[in-house]
């Protein structure tokens, strides 16, 4: 991954040699993650309970790296599995969650249960293991319905007052809660990072909880028509994994103890899901596939945008990987992989 050269050396220095913990670092995000944090220095010590993974992926990072990639098969749920897996680390990266509206929607007890107590029992460890500070993957759909973003009139700011409309926007939000009063309470500095709409290479495609990125291409890749849920002038600030990867490592970098801080991370623009769609297939040369249009979802938003002012002001942020970069990557690399009728 390629980060500006001033952030990449300062980067060395603040992770090699170190011992950091992703959980759920076997997922999409995570592994990006893990492997960055590898070609960094660190030593990765990955948990998972492949829910929403597979193996081969963090199997392939410990074969490239013996003695520094570590493999703990378990829930962040199970106390002895993340013990394991924090035991010590420097810092922690918590990425693991049930990640789904529509899931969580049909399993809210479950949504809860993972995304938000188990938090919590990430943040309890990282207190009793001393860690240095932790990063919590936080979710935009936290601003739920805001009047003024959801109409796409201003973008999501994180003074904005959270209104979620789903179990996962609310288990997401609880999460944001235990970062900032565990830094207040006991001293653990913390940051939440709120994702907006994140896409990229190894993304799953193939499930009824896929991104719509990964869904589009995969129907596009077999002649299929693609299903926008509503009018397809819903909008979203698609943002490319390595941005999010980038945001995570200066969280972690940043010289200054965070305190429970709530930081927006994407690219700061709209995209509509046709105008979307238009982009995917000229990519994928599948410009004579026209879209289903099926009912607009429950739980779903119409307009979210982020505002990155606070990342900026913070974490001398700003995106590595433009939209069309991104979309173009990810395209390639589910063509490469072979849809049935995909290869071009």
């Amino acid at each position: 991954m390629n980060f500006p050269a001033d952030k990449a050396e300062s980067f060395r220095r603040a992770f090699k040699g170190r011992t950091v913990c992703v959980t759920g670092g076997a997922g999409f995000i995570g592994r990006h993650l893990s492997e960055a944090l590898l070609e960094l220095g660190a030593t990765v010590q990955v948990i998972d309970d492949l829910s929403n993974s597979e193996i081969d992926g963090v199997a392939e990072l410990v074969d490239r790296h013996p003695g520094r990639a570590r493999f703990v098969y378990g829930s962040i749920l199970d106390p002895s599995s993340l013990r394991e897996a924090v035991m010590g680390a420097d810092t922690v990266f918590h990425l693991a969650a049930m990640g789904s509206v529509p899931r969580s929607i049909a399993e809210p007890e479950r949504t809860m249960a993972v995304n938000a107590t188990g938090t919590l029992r990430v943040a309890q460890e990282c207190r009793r293991a001393g860690v240095r500070r932790w990063v919590y993957a936080a979710s935009s759909s936290a601003y739920g319905d805001d009047p003024a973003t959801s109409s796409g009139r201003s973008a999501c700011v994180e003074s904005s007052a959270p209104r979620p409309m789903s179990p996962y926007g609310v288990s997401k939000l609880a999460g944001e809660h235990v970062v900032r009063a565990w830094a207040v309470c006991y001293g653990l500095p913390g940051m939440s990072l709120r994702f907006f709409n994140v896409f990229g290479p190894r993304q799953p495609g193939d499930s009824a909880y896929s991104a719509v990125i990964a869904r589009f291409i995969r129907k596009l890749g077999d002649g299929q028509q693609p299903v926008i849920f509503g009018d397809g002038l819903q909008s979203r600030d698609f943002t490319p994994v390595e941005n999010v990867v980038y945001a995570n490592l200066l969280a972690a970098a940043t010289a200054r103890d965070p305190r429970g801080e709530v930081v927006n991370v994407g690219l700061g623009r709209r995209t509509t899901l046709l105008e979307l769609l238009s982009v995917l297939a000229r990519l994928t040369h599948r410009t004579d596939v026209a879209p289903r249009f099926e009912p607009e979802r429950s739980g779903d938003i119409v307009h979210s945008q982020a505002d990155i002012s606070r990342a900026r002001e913070l974490l001398g942020y700003e995106p590595i990987v433009g939209l069309e970069e991104g979309l173009a990557s990810t395209a390639e690399w589910f063509l490469r992989r072979g849809n049935s009728a995909a290869r071009v």
